[in-house]
Parts: structure tokens; C-alpha cells; sequence
């Protein structure tokens, strides 16, 4: 018979997950927002710095299908998502050249944000050229979770900006965020500039580079 965990015991291994992923960092940078302090280190990250094999996933990949979301597609997926701000994602959709999504029985399992025009992060502004592509939000949903199907849809993504013409592209990391970083570096992604944006109850905004490994 096995041995039920005891409720201490389970608590400590949350909290140990909570702090090894970052998202204890990431909780409490957010908590600071609320009283008005924002600290945010990100990095300029240059995803699929070099080429990558396609990601497999868990399951029959002949399951899921490619295609572009419209606008009422994606505000009814993610309506339910916890902490999102349904006005801001909509914003950011109708600035997207393409949401790109991927659909499994009908149900949209994952999808991703893309744009080719400049992007102003916290008053940063980074130029994106004809050949370059921006990639932000992305989003798996929790019933699709533990299948790797983010890198699967980044890599699909990166196929077609190649078709565009877009062989080079980019997106911000939060510093904090290890499962973004994570996911991204099975790409072969690489951090360029590592910034750090400081807010103060409104009044003081200030975009610092830390650190410049390479290029851009």
C-alpha cells in the first residue's frame, strides 16, 4: 500500500518547485507592482540563433492542425485565463500581423502572437526590420500542458516567417520567467541584451541595459 504524503511534506515540495522554476522571484515582482514599484529585468532574446530541429511532442502530431485565429477566437479561448487582461490582449491582437494557432479536435490547444512592426517595451523601443519578425504572447493551454507543444508551435511559426521572408526573429524574456526561458532555448534561442525596466509609483520610468552579450 503506498504511503499517503503528508500535507507538510507536500507543501514544502510546491514551495521548492515554486522557487527552483523562478516563479517565486516572478510572484513577488508582482505583488511590488501592485503598491506601485515595478522592477522587471527582460532579455532582447534573437530565437533559433541557429537552426534547430523540429520539436517533438507527445502525441500523434498528425492530430493538430496549423492555422491563423481570428480576433472572437481567441477573446473566447481566453476568456478563462487566470490574471489576463482580455483588453490588453485584444490591443496587442489588433497591432499582430498574425495569431497562429493550434487546434486539436476542434479545441485550440496553444497559440502565438506576431508582429513586423517595431515594438515599444516600457517606452524601449526596438526596430524590427522587412526581414525580421516579433514573436510574443504565447499561450498552452492547461488540459495541453507537458506535451512540448510551445516549441512545437514556435517552430511552426518560424517555418512560415520563412516563407515571408522573416528569417530572423526576436521576442522578450522575462528574467524571472524560467518556463519561457526554457522553452525558448530548445530553439536554440540566445540572449542578446539583458535590460532592466524600473517604475516607481508612476512618476519615475527608466529602461537600463545591464549587459550586452552579442549583436543587436
Amino acid at each position: 500500500m503506498p504511503i499517503k504524503e503528508s500535507r507538510k511534506t507536500s507543501q514544502v515540495k510546491r514551495i521548492s518547485s515554486v522557487i527552483k522554476n523562478g516563479m517565486f522571484l516572478y510572484g513577488l515582482k508582482n505583488r511590488l507592482a501592485l503598491i506601485g514599484i515595478e522592477i522587471m529585468p527582460y532579455y532582447w532574446v534573437q530565437e533559433e540563433f541557429e537552426p534547430c530541429a523540429e520539436p517533438k511532442i507527445k502525441g500523434d502530431v498528425s492530430e493538430f492542425k496549423l492555422r491563423e485565429l481570428s480576433l472572437d477566437e481567441l477573446m473566447f479561448v481566453s476568456k478563462g485565463i487566470q490574471n489576463l487582461q482580455i483588453d490588453l490582449l485584444k490591443k496587442e491582437y489588433e497591432e499582430c500581423w498574425m495569431c497562429l494557432g493550434l487546434e486539436h479536435n476542434n479545441e485550440i490547444a496553444a497559440y502565438n502572437l506576431i508582429t513586423n512592426k517595431e515594438i515599444n517595451f516600457f517606452d524601449k523601443v526596438f526596430p524590427i526590420k522587412n526581414n525580421e519578425a516579433y514573436l510574443s504572447s504565447m499561450w498552452t493551454f492547461h488540459d495541453f500542458r507537458g506535451r512540448n507543444l510551445a516549441p512545437y508551435l514556435r517552430y511552426k511559426s518560424y517555418q512560415l516567417l520563412k516563407e515571408h521572408g522573416r528569417d530572423t526573429k526576436y521576442s522578450i524574456s522575462e528574467y524571472f520567467n524560467k518556463s519561457t526561458i526554457k522553452f525558448k532555448n530548445k530553439l536554440n534561442s540566445k540572449h542578446l541584451k539583458l535590460y532592466i525596466y524600473i517604475g516607481l509609483f508612476g512618476k519615475f520610468k527608466g529602461n537600463y541595459l545591464l549587459k550586452s552579450y552579442t549583436g543587436k
